[in-house]
């Protein structure tokens, strides 16, 4: 191995590096995580440079792509000084990229001079939150059960404040629809949520917010919502989870922006279909799940995908849901009053 400089092997014994390749409801799930070990080091977390906006003082984040890190699926040899001068000055490397790539494992052990603890993404066998699972990975006692915790920003509670006086939804109830998720297949019928929509403005006389993201752009399926929402698209994670906060009720699917509408502690209520609850519940004080049970559910990715019935979903009314709302205590406050 050649000697590095002296500047690539001097550690910051505070300072550790985090490695996480997750989407939106991942990362949320992750939050306590990383505020564990925020606690006792400062961390440097490499992933979706987007998810700056979600994390606290103590934490920062940055892009995932990063060349020292693609250098180690990538490498012919399994020594680099790139990747030796990028992992050898963190006291820690924790990754959850690349478990079962037995070169990776190997190479950024040897970048990392040894410092580096390689964990599953998902649990492997049983049954457990997603929370959980990456807590359990740290093996520090009393760690399961937390809840994750997202504080707003300034900016984008100011942002708000423009966003409601431009819509004129101040003094009115207001609903937020998640229609959307990282699968179409997970998705209540885009008519189910209208039926929900119109009851909504005429038992609390309030109005709709629809958030659209990249996703809901490309694939369409949620025209017949958009003309009877305020839609807005482009948005930061800072300003949505303001603009969820702000907000007297959400309603979606199993969904990365459900996990964050249940962190900003707005009452959320969450759709399942094919997703197993026990591992994905958007996890909060104020949330409420609503499923239908079928014994195909919850199901293998390869199975939802080829289902030719999604009957978990379609058999979801929206009277069931509409329901389930109207018993809600902050919606049982906007009706009476």
């Amino acid at each position: 191995m050649k000697s590095l400089p002296n500047t690539a092997r001097v550690v910051t014994q505070r300072n550790v590096c985090v490695l996480f390749p997750g989407a939106l409801g991942d990362f949320i799930c992750f939050v306590p995580t990383l505020e564990l070990l925020a606690e006792a080091a400062h961390v440097d977390v490499y992933a979706r440079s987007e998810f700056a906006d979600l994390v606290p003082e103590g934490i920062t984040v940055h892009s995932l792509e990063q060349s020292a890190i693609r250098k180690l699926f990538t490498a012919e040899v399994d020594t680099d000084e790139e990747a030796q001068s990028f992992f050898g000055n963190y006291a820690t490397v924790y990754s959850w990229l690349g478990s079962r790539q037995a070169d990776f494992v190997r190479r950024i052990t040897a970048a990392s001079f040894g410092r580096a603890q390689i964990f599953p993404f998902r649990p492997a066998g049983a049954r457990i939150h997603q929370v959980d699972h990456y807590l359990s990975c740290l093996r520090i006692g009393g760690t399961l059960k937390r809840q994750p915790a997202i504080q707003l920003r300034a900016e984008a509670i100011r942002w708000r404040a423009d966003f409601w006086r431009k819509h004129k939804l101040n003094g009115h109830p207001v609903l937020v629809i998640g229609a959307g998720s990282g699968a179409r297949e997970k998705n209540w019928p885009e008519e189910f949520f209208v039926r929900v929509l119109r009851w909504w403005r005429t038992a609390t006389g309030g109005d709709v917010v629809l958030p659209v993201g990249v996703v809901e752009q490309e694939r369409g399926g949620i025209e017949q919502l958009s003309r009877h929402c305020v839609t807005i698209s482009g948005l930061r994670l800072a300003q949505l989870a303001a603009l969820l906060a702000g907000s007297d009720l959400y309603l979606g699917n199993d969904s990365g922006v459900s996990h964050l509408a249940a962190a900003v502690d707005v009452r959320t209520v969450a759709l399942f279909g094919p997703s197993d609850i026990e591992q994905w519940a958007p996890r909060g004080t104020r949330v409420t799940l609503v499923r239908q049970s079928f014994d195909c559910s919850p199901c293998e990715t390869s199975a939802m995908k080829s289902c030719p019935h999604r009957s978990c979903l379609t058999a979801l009314s929206p009277d069931e849901v509409i329901q389930t709302l109207a018993r809600l205590p902050e919606v049982l406050t906007l009706t009476r009053g």
